[in-house]
């Protein structure tokens, strides 16, 4: 049997993506003139904030994208700053260490026509402990902890819409349910698609809350259920369908490959880095939020758009 020729793509919009990847590169794109950099009064007892959630945001951004400790990224606002001739007081480190800790990450996204797809996926990111290198060359010395990522990728636009940071321990489909109730009740939700750990009653049950279809396959070792439930009459017919057809075939034909595209993005996630560089939980679920809101912001420059020619 002859090999099968590999499919061959072409970039259709390659001046305009051009365009946008050096857009990426420009410091200026992240200050906008009109933002609210001194915090407003609230009309609350005590000393008020000087700065705004989104200046403090902003100076957040700059040090994860640039991977620059606190005192250096205050330099480097103060630089920006003075680049766009804006007189505005920069925050010390101190005062960003504070309130990373209770910042509130407003993560941009674009909102696509017609029903949102989803696809979830999750990773790991070290915060504590030796490196991959190191600890194979030399053997690890000390702890090693993680933290887990989880996320909901709408395929239309390629933007992150739904997050959740958890410890280590915590496994892949107990999050699942609470991803899509991150997206607002008035946008529909059409598919879901997750790999086969997200396999169980309670992750069906929640997708079919949202009126949504569930693409995830069987796991080998998967029998039907006691259909009691839309759940498992919509989890049985992808059963029947994978065992009729084909586990290939079936993957085909819902489109499940697309899930690649989530596991793409993750690798862009830890293209910020591999580490976490926040210690304390919330400080960490902030710096996670922020590379979230960089990613969402860089695929609202602009992405490719490639088509299959042979």
């Amino acid at each position: 049997m002859t090999k099968p020729m590999p499919a061959r793509y072409r970039t259709t919009n390659w001046f305009a993506c051009n365009a946008a990847l050096r857009m990426r590169g420009s410091l200026l794109i992240w200050l906008d003139r009109e933002i609210t950099w001194l915090a407003p009064h609230a009309g609350r007892a005590g000393r008020p904030p000087v700065f705004s959630e989104g200046a403090i945001q902003f100076c957040i951004s700059i040090k994860v994208l640039f991977k620059l400790p606190l005192r250096q990224t205050a330099g480097m606002v103060a630089s920006l700053l003075r680049m766009a001739g804006l007189d505005w007081p920069v925050p010390d480190y101190s005062t960003l260490c504070c309130r990373q800790k209770s910042l509130t990450v407003q993560i941009p996204y674009r909102r696509a026509d017609g029903a949102l797809n989803l696809l979830v996926d999750s990773t790991g990111l070290k915060f504590l402990g030796d490196g991959e290198w190191q600890a194979r060359k030399h053997g690890a010395k000390g702890r090693r902890q993680w933290r887990k990522i989880h996320l909901a990728m709408d395929t239309a636009t390629s933007d992150i819409r739904a997050v959740e940071f958890t410890p280590s321990r915590d496994g892949d489909s107990p999050v699942l349910p609470d991803l899509p109730e991150q997206i607002p009740d008035d946008e529909p939700i059409g598919t879901v698609t997750a790999d086969g750990a997200y396999d169980t009653r309670r992750r069906h049950a929640a997708i079919i809350e949202r009126q949504a279809a569930a693409i995830i396959p069987i796991r080998k070792n998967g029998r039907p259920w006691k259909e009691d439930g839309p759940a498992a009459l919509a989890r049985n017919d992808i059963l029947r369908a994978t065992r009729h057809f084909g586990r290939a075939f079936w993957r085909r034909w819902t489109g499940y490959h697309l899930r690649s595209r989530v596991e793409a993005k993750i690798r862009c996630l830890k293209a910020l880095g591999g580490r976490i560089a926040a210690r304390d939980p919330d400080r960490q679920t902030a710096e996670v939020h922020i590379r979230i809101a960089l990613m969402n912001r860089f695929s609202a420059l602009g992405t490719a758009e490639i088509v299959r020619v042979g």
